[in-house]
C-alpha cells in the first residue's frame, strides 16, 4: 500500500522532475507567487544534475532575464564559428550556467521541505505523485516534468557529446566561446568541437555529434577531446569536471501520438512536452517562457494547467515546422561526412537573421534565405523531403 505523505506536505502544486525546467518553474513561482505552497521532486540528489546549460542573448526576453542573471556563471560579448571555408565572429551575447548554481539557488530561495531530492516520482497523475518508495504526494495541480519520456513517435537524429573542463598549466588565449568548430575530423555525421573559456587557465571543451544514432563511446571523446587541445598547443593539468548526453534532434513524427505516449497528464513541460529548440535541442529558452507562463497565470489549477501546457506545446510543434525541416535536410538530405555544410550555408547569413534563427523567430524572408544560394544537399535529395516535411 502507498505512504499517505503527512498533512506538511500537501501542496498546491507538486512538481515531479527537479531538472532545469522543473527548477525554473519552481524559482519564477517562488518569486511572483510566493502564498503557493509548491513541492520539487527530482530522483537525484542534486537538482539540475551535472550540466552547463547555454542561451544567446536574443533567446530570452529583457523582461524574464530576472529568473537567470543570479544562475549565470559566465557571460560573453559574442562568440566564434570555424568552418572548412571560412570564420567569423558573430556580437550576439552568450551566457552559460552551471547546474550547481540552479541547485544551490533552489536551496536558498525554497524552504527545505519543499525539496524532495533523491526522490524519483514513479507515477504522476492528476493531483496524485506517487514516489518509488511507495510514498504519495497530493497537490491540488500537478506538472510533469521527468524528461524526454517515450520518442518511438518522433522521427529524430541525435546531438551526442562528451564535455570535460580542463585546467591548463598556461592561458588558453581565448576571449570568447567557440560555438563551432567544424574544421576537425568529420567522423560520425557532423562533428565539431565546443569550448567555453571559463577563465585564463580554465576552459570546457566538448566533442559533438549530429549523428544517426544515439551510442556515445566517452573514452574516444575524451581522447579526441586531449587531441585537440595538444594540437593547440594546451597543456591538461587536471581535468576537473566532465559531462555527456543524448539529445533528440526532431525532424519529424506524430506529435499526437507522442502526447499519447507520455502519460496521463496533459500538465506537462521541458523535452517532455517536446519543448525544445528544433536545431540545437537547448531546452533553456523555453524552460523560461513556459515557467514565466505559468508563473503569471492568476489561478493554477489542474484543468487550466492542463489545458494551458497542451496548448503550449501543440503551438511550439506547429511554429517548429520549418526548423524540423532543416533537420530532415540535415540528416535524411546529406551524407554524413557532408553535413557541415548545411551549417557552413546557415552561418554565412546575417547576423540577425541568426538571432531570429536561434529564437525560434524566424521570418518569412528569414526563411526564403535560409533556402536560397547555393543549396549543401543535392537538390535531387532536397525536392522530396520538403514536400514530405513542408
Amino acid at each position: 500500500m502507498p505512504k499517505k505523505a503527512p498533512s506538511s506536505l500537501q501542496y498546491d502544486l507538486a512538481i515531479a522532475g527537479g531538472g532545469l525546467a522543473g527548477g525554473l518553474i519552481a524559482l519564477a513561482l517562488t518569486k511572483l507567487r510566493p502564498e503557493l505552497h509548491i513541492t520539487l521532486v527530482e530522483a537525484e540528489n542534486q537538482f539540475g544534475g551535472n550540466h552547463i546549460w547555454s542561451f544567446f542573448e536574443s533567446d530570452i526576453e529583457p523582461e524574464h532575464r530576472w529568473l537567470l542573471d543570479p544562475l549565470i556563471s559566465r557571460q560573453w560579448d559574442g562568440y566564434d564559428v570555424h568552418f572548412p571555408k571560412y570564420s567569423r565572429r558573430l556580437n550576439n551575447g552568450y551566457f552559460s550556467i552551471e547546474s550547481v548554481k540552479l541547485d544551490a539557488e533552489l536551496r536558498k530561495r525554497l524552504p527545505p521541505e519543499a525539496l524532495l531530492s533523491g526522490q524519483r516520482a514513479e507515477s504522476v497523475e492528476s493531483s496524485r505523485v506517487q514516489l518509488a518508495d511507495g510514498t504519495e504526494i497530493t497537490a491540488k495541480a500537478v506538472l510533469d516534468v521527468r524528461g524526454g519520456g517515450d520518442m518511438s513517435a518522433l522521427e529524430t537524429g541525435w546531438q551526442k557529446f562528451c564535455g570535460q573542463m580542463l585546467k591548463l598549466r598556461r592561458p588558453h588565449g581565448l576571449e570568447r566561446p567557440v560555438i563551432m568548430d567544424a574544421t576537425v575530423e568529420q567522423i560520425d555525421g557532423y562533428r565539431f568541437v565546443y569550448c567555453l573559456p571559463f577563465s585564463e587557465t580554465e576552459i570546457f571543451v566538448e566533442d559533438t555529434y549530429y549523428a544517426d544514432m544515439p551510442d556515445l563511446d566517452s573514452a574516444t571523446s575524451h581522447g579526441r577531446i586531449a587531441d585537440y587541445a595538444a594540437q593547440r598547443g594546451w597543456e591538461i593539468e587536471a581535468v576537473l569536471s566532465e559531462e555527456k548526453g543524448q539529445l533528440p534532434v526532431i525532424y519529424g513524427g506524430d506529435f499526437d501520438a507522442f502526447w499519447q505516449a507520455n502519460g496521463a497528464l496533459d500538465a506537462r513541460a521541458g523535452a517532455r512536452a517536446a519543448l525544445i529548440q528544433p536545431i540545437t535541442s537547448y531546452s533553456l529558452p523555453m524552460a523560461v517562457r513556459t515557467a514565466m507562463l505559468i508563473a503569471e497565470t492568476p489561478e493554477i489549477d489542474q484543468q487550466k494547467l492542463d489545458e494551458m501546457l497542451r496548448n503550449l506545446a501543440q503551438k511550439h510543434w506547429k511554429d517548429g515546422k520549418f526548423y524540423r525541416l532543416l533537420c530532415a535536410f540535415l540528416f535524411l538530405g546529406a551524407d554524413p561526412a557532408k553535413r557541415y555544410k548545411t551549417l557552413q550555408h546557415t552561418y554565412a547569413k546575417d547576423e540577425s537573421l541568426l538571432a531570429r534563427f536561434y529564437s525560434g523567430k524566424s521570418t518569412r524572408m528569414d526563411k526564403l534565405s535560409l533556402l536560397t544560394g547555393k543549396p549543401p544537399i543535392p537538390v535531387s535529395r532536397a525536392i522530396p523531403l520538403l514536400l514530405k516535411y513542408r
